[in-house]
């Protein structure tokens, strides 16, 4: 039987989305997401009222609109696996944006619970920077595209490679309780891309008290939902996994308590 948790790829609605995550569909009240797929030449619009939107060209180059602003063309990574920024801009909310592909393009819609009246803008290739986390088969890449210090309502947007053989979110951490200045409460997606495609990767979900013990195998364009609870991952030898991670909930900051059980690894 498949996990609720666990959302799976579909053939192209009229949009080109091929997966969407609603806060209806998953049972919680903030995060989003949808993965639309656009061949060379085809047009996507987009706008809502109440939720911000961080766009994400995933892979491809397109032409990004927003409001009455004109981003140009953006993007232009071969996959997800390459070492190059993805095209990316902060929409608000009720602002209406378009994103046109000028080659075959997946784009990634990240949204959350805004505010009318903010600025669009683009978020430019020198603010993601790759940077290296951890060490040994916990050594990940990681490359921050919407963090806490940028400005958004509540949105939070980071991709991650983990090279085969590695673990990720590792030690098993968890940010599911509002604790001032412990832990904050964030609603999060992993969306999992796998090269060779067909690789598989492993995450587990769990609580404290195993209420919630899932541990789930990822293929490629899987969508894991966290709601609550620790959520490593781990990729097999021979396998790269790449996740595009989203985070929001009723206060915008990252603050992540480790598993007691595995934090002597950080020490």
């Amino acid at each position: 039987m498949m996990s609720k948790l666990l959302v799976r790829p579909h053939a192209p609605d009229a949009d080109g989305s091929i997966l969407e995550v609603t806060p209806e569909s998953a049972g919680w009240t903030h995060v989003g997401f949808k993965v639309v797929k656009l061949a060379a030449g085809e047009t996507f619009n987009g706008v809502d009222p109440a939720r911000e939107t961080c766009v994400v060209i995933l892979s491809g180059a397109a032409e990004v609109g927003a409001g009455s602003v004109s981003f140009g063309r953006i993007g232009g990574r071969a996959s997800v696996f390459e070492d190059k920024a993805p095209g990316a801009v902060y929409v608000p909310a009720a602002t209406p944006f378009v994103v046109t592909a000028v080659t075959d393009v997946e784009l990634a819609l990240c949204t959350a619970p805004g505010k009318p009246g903010g600025q669009a803008r683009l978020i430019a290739e020198g603010d993601m920077p790759r940077e290296t986390r951890g060490k040994g088969t916990n050594t990940r890449l990681v490359r921050n595209i919407l963090p806490e210090t940028a400005p958004a309502d509540g949105l939070l947007v980071v991709e991650v490679i983990t090279p085969g053989g590695h673990w990720s979110s590792y030690p098993p951490h968890k940010h599911d309780t509002a604790a001032e200045g412990e832990e904050t409460a964030l609603e999060e997606t992993y969306y999992h891309r796998l090269n060779p495609s067909q690789g598989f990767a492993f995450q587990r979900v769990y609580t404290d008290d195993r209420s919630l013990d899932e541990t789930i195998c990822v293929q490629d364009g899987d969508v894991v939902m966290v709601p609550r609870g620790y959520h490593p991952v781990g990729a097999p030898h021979g396998y790269d996994l790449y996740y595009l991670n989203v985070m929001a909930g009723p206060h915008r900051k990252w603050i992540f308590r480790n598993d007691p059980a595995h934090d002597w690894i950080m020490r």
